[in-house]
């Protein structure tokens, strides 16, 4: 059970986490890949991207980059960027605190980055409270769906385009799980965005702590006038 587009009530649940990019620009979008890399798919993914000019962030697993050190100097080299998403890919709720924050912590050298999410989206809330202080937790407010084997590509890419909008944070799946339906998605996701006139940008803490200030002061803004 998974919810494709994340409700605001959960989002405003944890404010800590980025759900999305507040932004004053107009027709940003923010593609995001987990698991990877992985010969099967990166290289055709960075492919796709770059027929774009679009620009990604790969939440890899860090036994993943360890042993493609090759795809994650390309993938950088590209102008993407590069998250953790733990050494072995854990399960959070499944995890008992200390080994988990180890496996993030050896993710983290591995791959040279204070980016976090979690596997699954799954953190219990001592292990939320912790990494939060030492991390930017990136969460999503649309998941394709393309690991579902019960989805079809069409079915995949209708979550995308029914809920993505401006600063939308949008998950794909860099995995042999999800390899058909994001060969098929992927392309007409680049087309479809950028026929709108949408840029296709990467995350990176800056960005991610210049939005948390603005949905801050947004938030405040709001407060006030509810009050007056």
């Amino acid at each position: 059970m998974y919810l494709v587009k994340t409700p605001r009530v959960i989002q405003k649940l944890f404010p800590s986490f980025h759900w999305n990019v507040e932004s004053t620009e107009d027709s940003v979008i923010y593609f995001t890949f987990d698991d990877g890399p992985i010969p099967q798919l990166t290289p055709w993914v960075l492919e796709q991207l770059e027929a774009f000019n679009a620009k990604a962030t790969f939440f890899c697993v860090g036994n993943n980059a360890r042993r493609y050190p090759e795809l994650m100097a390309q993938t950088i080299a590209a102008g993407h960027t590069v998250g953790n998403h733990t050494m072995h890919h854990l399960d959070g709720w499944k995890s008992d605190n200390v080994p988990y924050f180890h496996d993030v912590r050896h993710c983290a050298v591995q791959v040279k980055s204070e980016l976090f999410r979690p596997p699954y989206g799954r953190l219990k809330p001592s292990q939320a409270q912790f990494l939060t202080r030492h991390y930017q937790v990136v969460m999503w407010d649309v998941l394709s769906g393309d690991f579902d084997p019960e989805l079809t590509a069409e079915d995949c890419y209708q979550n995308v385009v029914r809920n993505a909008r401006n600063g939308s944070i949008v998950v794909f799946h860099d995995s042999l799980k999800a390899e058909e339906n994001v060969r098929n998605i992927l392309p007409r996701l680049l087309s479809h965005y950028a026929a709108l006139g949408y840029r296709f940008e990467a995350l990176t803490p800056e960005l991610l702590a210049a939005s948390a200030k603005q949905k801050e002061t947004s938030g405040l803004a709001t407060r006030l006038r509810t009050a007056s």
